[in-house]
């Protein structure tokens, strides 16, 4: 059976996720720039780059961008995206990374590209290879979800329309999982798909973290640059690996 990441991230994806812009983007990497010190020869890695918002940016800025994901819809959306842009783009499983070691200098996991697995060691091997592929002193950030405002902030059902189709999603917790069933319905009929996202709360996420030698030095609450506090927004975590 197909797990739910290969199901979901294809041309549906685009539409229930249209409302995330390219201008969002760049006022994101503006500030990631800011807080990894980027430099223009930084080999970055957009690890689950999706359909390349962040990646496109970067490149628009300078940077040495490489971006990777497993859909390849996705992956076609960024190209086109691109405009014409020499990005590389890599169709790859994020626990298995066709990447040599010690190649980047910086990685990139935005927007809850993480926690995608049931089982913790999948989710770890993720943070492995992260580790593996970064140079001695290389610099990460990990845009995750926080899992306090997620339970207490849960909206269980929402409907909107876009470009003529319904989209019903309802959100539910399960144990630790965070779940979301979409429901598309417009003249093609309907199409129903799940997330499920594993919600580590940020105690356990910088023990996981450690273990790969992958230590946090800032944590924030959002990209506006709040420090990171039990119910903020999100969960960014800045850091470096100490090989």
């Amino acid at each position: 059976m197909p797990q739910w990441y290969e199901e979901s991230f294809g041309k549906d994806y685009l539409l229930v996720y249209k409302h995330r812009s390219q201008q969002d983007a760049s006022r994101e990497v503006e500030q990631v720039a800011r807080w990894l010190a980027l430099k223009d020869n930084d080999l970055i890695l957009d690890l689950c780059c999706g359909m390349g918002r962040h990646t496109i940016s970067l490149v628009r800025r300078g940077y040495r961008v490489v971006g990777l994901d497993l859909s390849k819809v996705l992956l076609e959306k960024a190209l086109e995206k691109s405009n014409g842009l020499a990005i590389p783009y890599i169709q790859a499983d994020m626990r298995n990374l066709p990447l040599m070691d010690g190649s980047f200098d910086v990685v990139l996991n935005l927007f809850t590209s993480f926690g995608y697995f049931r089982d913790d060691r999948d989710n770890e091997r993720v943070l492995s290879e992260i580790a593996r592929v970064l140079k001695p002193d290389g610099r990460f950030l990990i845009d995750f979800l926080n899992r306090n405002s997620v339970i207490k902030k849960l909206v269980p059902e929402s409907e909107r329309e876009v470009d003529g189709s319904q989209i019903k999603e309802k959100r539910r917790i399960e144990g630790d999982f965070v779940c979301k069933t979409i429901e598309i319905e417009d003249e093609q009929g309907k199409r129903i798909y799940q997330e499920r996202v594993k919600m580590y709360d940020l105690n356990h996420l910088i023990r996981m973290l450690e273990t790969y030698s992958l230590q946090a030095k800032e944590i924030y609450a959002n990209f506006a640059g709040e420090p990171y506090h039990p119910d903020g927004e999100r969960v960014i975590i800045m850091g470096c690996v100490k090989k």
